[in-house]
């Protein structure tokens, strides 16, 4: 998915979670910066809550209508990685 369009109107939120400055959450972090301003200009009233605490595992948190919540760990994946699982989950 390249995120070069709105997402389903069934999602409602989306939380990432990271550490700051682990390593671990560097493709995190990396996406973020790549992906975030997309994300927003297509889905602009689409809560996109991101959350950076020391040593926090990353991963990725979406929910949807009637209260589904899925997610995925992005701990240790490069930005492209951490796009496709992104992708995954968001589908």
């Amino acid at each position: 998915m390249s995120f070069t369009k709105a997402f389903s109107p069934a999602l409602r939120e989306i939380r990432i979670l990271c550490s700051q400055t682990g390593p671990a959450s560097a493709g995190t972090r990396q996406f973020i910066l790549n992906r975030y301003p997309t994300i927003k200009d297509l889905n602009p009233d689409l809560p996109v809550l991101i959350r950076e605490a020391k040593d926090t595992p990353a991963r990725i948190f979406a929910r949807f209508e009637r209260g589904v919540e899925k997610h995925v760990e992005l701990d240790n994946l490069s930005a492209s990685d951490v796009e496709t699982k992104v992708a995954q989950l968001l589908s």
